[in-house]
């Protein structure tokens, strides 16, 4: 079993930056590719970016492109989703996932954390 927990999520005004990370707990976790998602209240949840397990392989929502950035850290079995350039459209709940491919489809993949909140005011 994989356990993922997400954190950085927080209240920031638009135009600014936010950082959330996901610890996974599991030491083979280098083997998953990691995704993130997004929730917002009365819609269904969305594709933002994922990374394959070696972190060669990267793929971004349209909303995401030229302001999210994805990485992960093997080492620490850590998951980043660097958030510039805010908008208020960006909140939602943000949720890790690990899965067996990089994917936009939420059945390619496995295992989900809690959720973070992340909350842009205009």
């Amino acid at each position: 079993q994989v356990q993922l927990v997400e954190s950085g999520g927080g209240l920031v005004q638009a135009g600014n930056s936010l950082r959330l990370s996901c610890g996974v707990s599991k030491s083979t976790a280098s083997t998953y590719a990691m995704g993130w998602f997004r929730q917002a209240p009365g819609k269904e949840r969305e594709f933002v970016a994922c990374i394959s397990w070696s972190g060669g392989g990267k793929r971004y929502a349209d909303s995401a492109k030229g302001r999210f950035t994805i990485s992960r850290d093997n080492a620490k079995n850590t998951v980043d989703l660097q958030m510039n350039i805010l908008k208020p459209e960006d909140t939602a709940v943000y949720y890790c996932t690990a899965g067996r491919s990089c994917s936009d489809y939420t059945q390619r993949y496995d295992y989900w954390g809690q959720g973070t909140q992340v909350t842009v005011s205009s």
